[in-house]
């Protein structure tokens, strides 16, 4: 069922608009983001929030592949240390998901770089800094569901 008392073009990372959500709390809002979420036309949402992470956390990556890998279960999400939090950017990417559907929301904004929102890119899965292509988990459901999906850095 279609959400009809908002209308809204896109779904935002929440981290974008400067809201310490991010594994360290960083704020720093991206200036595009913000334009289209201060015209109305945006629903902010972030799915590790939503998947019971707290604030400040252990940076994760995801190891072994990308958020495809992940969904089929190929792949997991974890920490420098090993530990494993892939059950919680699932529980967290379906959740917003399940909301952006609600919405009939067919664009998304989203953080490049992140093992949930990444797009086009995602840390290597080695804790090294480098980059690989491919796709947070968020990301990878919501092209999986027909949504469009704009990657945009944090400035």
């Amino acid at each position: 069922m279609k959400n009809k008392k908002f209308k809204f073009k896109y779904v935002i990372s929440a981290c974008l608009l400067g809201i310490p959500c991010r594994w360290d709390q960083e704020k720093k809002v991206n200036k595009k983001a913000m334009k289209i979420f201060l015209q109305g036309k945006a629903l902010i949402l972030c799915p590790e929030i939503m998947g019971n992470l707290p604030t400040p956390r252990p940076a994760c990556e995801t190891v072994n592949g990308d958020g495809y890998k992940v969904l089929k279960g190929k792949a997991k999400v974890m920490d420098k240390r090993g530990k494993d939090y892939t059950k919680f950017f699932l529980k967290g990417s379906k959740a917003a998901l399940k909301i952006v559907k609600q919405h009939g929301i067919k664009k998304a904004i989203l953080r490049a770089n992140s093992p949930t929102c990444g797009t086009p890119c995602i840390f290597s899965g080695k804790f090294d800094g480098k980059k690989i292509r491919g796709q947070g988990v968020f990301a990878a459901l919501l092209k999986q569901n027909g949504i469009k999906i704009i990657g945009l850095r944090k400035k």
